[in-house]
C-alpha cells in the first residue's frame, strides 16, 4: 500500500480558541510515523493556524477559492490569497458547494486550474445522489462529473463523497466503495490515459474511528476525507493511525 492521505474538512466549524485548541491536541497525539495529513479549517482561522502548523506533520488546506486572481467578487478569496498564507492543499467541488452555491463542474473545473498555478494541490470532490445510485445512473453520474471537473493534465487529488453519506452516520459499503474505486480508477485511465493511474482516490462520506481502518484497506482507496470527526482530536487521531505512512 503506498502513504495515504488524511484531510480534515472543518466545515464552518471553529472559533478562533477552539481552533487553536483542536490542533494543539492533534499535533500533541500524532503517533511517530505519520501518513500526510491535512486539516482545512474555515476562512477565518487560516492565518491563525499556519503559524500553528509551520513546521510540523500536518499541512494547511483551504474549504475553497475563487478562479480568479483577484478583482470585484465580495466574499471571495483567490487561490495566490491562501499561498500567501501558507496554504498547500484546496477543496474543491464539494457537494454542499454545489447545491448551496450552484456551482457547476465547469465553475470546479476553473478553480482547480487557478489553484494549480498558484502551487496549490486541488481535492476536486464528486459524488452522486441516493436517487442516482438506486436507478442505476452513479457512474455515468460520477464519468460526467471527472470529465467536467478535472482539468486537463490534472495532478490533483480526486475526493470520492456520495451525497447520500455525508453527514448521515451512513457510510458506503465497503463493497460499494470497492466497486466504485475499481469505476472512478478505470475511469480516470480512460480520460487521461498513464496519468490517470497515479492520481490519489479519497473516500468521504461518515468517515469515523470505527469504520476508517476497513475503508482504508480497500484498493484504490488512497486516504480518506473526514468531516464530522475531523472535528474531534481523539476520532481524528485514530483516523490518522490506521492509514498507511509507508
Amino acid at each position: 500500500m503506498t502513504r495515504q492521505i488524511i484531510v480534515g474538512n472543518w466545515k464552518m466549524n471553529g472559533t478562533s480558541r477552539d481552533s487553536q485548541a483542536l490542533v494543539e491536541a492533534l499535533l500533541a497525539g500524532l503517533p511517530a510515523t505519520v501518513p500526510d495529513i491535512v486539516t482545512c479549517p474555515p476562512f477565518t482561522q487560516l492565518a491563525l493556524l499556519a503559524d500553528k502548523l509551520k513546521g510540523s506533520p500536518i499541512a494547511l488546506g483551504a474549504q475553497d477559492c475563487h478562479k480568479d486572481v483577484s478583482g470585484a467578487h465580495t466574499g471571495d478569496i483567490s487561490p495566490a490569497m491562501l499561498t500567501d498564507l501558507g496554504v498547500s492543499y484546496v477543496i474543491l467541488g464539494h457537494s454542499e458547494r454545489r447545491q448551496e452555491h450552484g456551482e457547476l463542474d465547469e465553475t470546479v473545473r476553473e478553480k482547480a486550474v487557478a489553484a494549480t498555478k498558484v502551487g496549490l494541490t486541488p481535492i476536486v470532490c464528486i459524488g452522486e445522489t441516493e436517487d442516482q445510485r438506486e436507478s442505476g445512473e452513479h457512474f455515468d453520474t460520477l464519468g460526467w462529473q471527472i470529465k467536467g471537473s478535472l482539468p486537463d493534465n490534472f495532478s490533483g487529488i480526486l475526493a470520492y463523497e456520495p451525497i447520500w453519506a455525508i453527514g448521515t452516520g451512513r457510510a458506503a459499503t465497503e463493497d460499494e466503495i470497492a466497486e466504485t474505486m475499481k469505476f472512478l480508477r478505470e475511469e480516470l485511465v480512460r480520460q487521461f490515459g498513464e496519468a490517470g493511474k497515479t492520481v490519489r482516490i479519497l473516500y468521504g462520506g461518515s468517515v469515523n474511528a470505527k469504520n476508517a481502518a476497513s475503508i482504508l484497506s480497500i484498493a484504490d482507496v488512497a486516504g480518506a476525507l473526514v468531516g464530522g470527526a475531523s472535528l474531534n482530536a481523539e476520532a481524528f487521531l485514530s483516523i490518522i493511525g490506521a492509514a498507511s505512512a509507508a
